[in-house]
């Protein structure tokens, strides 16, 4: 095996990068190792701005939890094919390990916040992007904490298509293990119907009245019967959305409130996280895109 080739599968090994890229590399910085690896890095924020307009939709969310402590974390990537790799699925736990050690208040400060080699997140992910040749995103996380009489239940979709993370009070962890699946199936927008704000019921009270005067039958009732009606739209709306009120996915002969009544479980918060929710996934025409990169 001649100098070079050892010194490319030394640079590929160590980097993850192309041979080409590696090749490269080594003549721009006279085959010194750690030279070829700092010019990589350079060369992949680089490659990382020309990326930034780019949509990163795919991706991984998970849940780390420590003690009295849970993270729930989304990073995201371009591809459904990048996010199951295993360089882009080490890069999801190496970040979620560092931010339940360091507790960062925002995803900007968690980008300099560094592993135990002394490299940031932020050059975590610049190495990533050079091995796997998408954009990355940290999109968000979440610190959660309890009590120590309160439970965290926790469900993880489809390896990380969507994490659910809960606080319970009573019963045990299974059980609130069982309602993180619940709320991972339903979608809930609220644990109570408490949780619904005046302001979103005179919206959705104003949606209802709107669409009433649709119905020609609707202004002929009297006008008790009519505030009836519309109240009655705007609880169904609401109750669709509340855990409490939603069936129970492991006995379909029970709602959620049936559940906690039996198990005398009373649910404190949730964090549910579904890969790029939120995200609008743009169709770029493949001819424009392939220009644009080799612009």
């Amino acid at each position: 095996m001649s100098e070079m080739v050892e010194l490319i599968k030394q640079l590929r090994d160590r980097t993850g990068a192309g041979l080409m890229d590696c090749k490269h590399a080594l003549v721009e910085s006279g085959n010194d190792i750690e030279k070829a690896i700092l010019w990589l890095r350079e060369k992949g924020i680089a490659k990382q701005a020309k990326k930034a307009s780019r949509i990163a939709a795919e991706g991984l969310t998970t849940i780390k939890i420590k003690d009295n402590r849970a993270v729930v974390l989304e990073i995201n990537c371009e591809t459904d094919f990048v996010a199951k790799s295993d360089p882009f699925i080490d890069l999801v736990n190496q970040v979620a390990e560092i931010t339940i050690d360091q507790l960062p208040d925002n995803v900007e400060e968690l980008k300099q916040a560094q592993n135990a080699e002394g490299k940031t997140v932020a050059e975590l992910f610049t190495d990533a992007a050079i091995k796997l040749g998408e954009k990355l995103d940290l999109r968000r996380f979440v610190i959660v904490n309890k009590s120590e009489d309160e439970h965290f239940g926790s469900y993880i979709h489809m390896k990380g298509a969507m994490s659910v993370l809960i606080v319970t009070k009573g019963g045990d962890v299974q059980t609130a293990d069982d309602l993180a699946m619940c709320i991972a199936s339903t979608g809930p927008s609220y644990l109570t119907i408490d949780e619904v704000s005046p302001a979103e019921r005179a919206q959705e009270k104003a949606i209802q009245i709107e669409n009433a005067k649709e119905d020609p039958s609707f202004a002929k009732k009297p006008q008790q019967i009519q505030e009836k009606i519309i109240e009655g739209r705007v609880n169904k709306h609401f109750e669709a959305q509340v855990f409490e009120y939603q069936e129970y996915v492991l006995d379909s002969t029970k709602t959620i409130a049936q559940v906690l009544k039996e198990t005398g479980v009373t649910p404190v918060k949730f964090i549910r996280y579904k890969v790029g929710e939120g995200i609008e996934k743009r169709a770029d025409d493949f001819a424009a895109e392939v220009a644009k990169e080799l612009n």
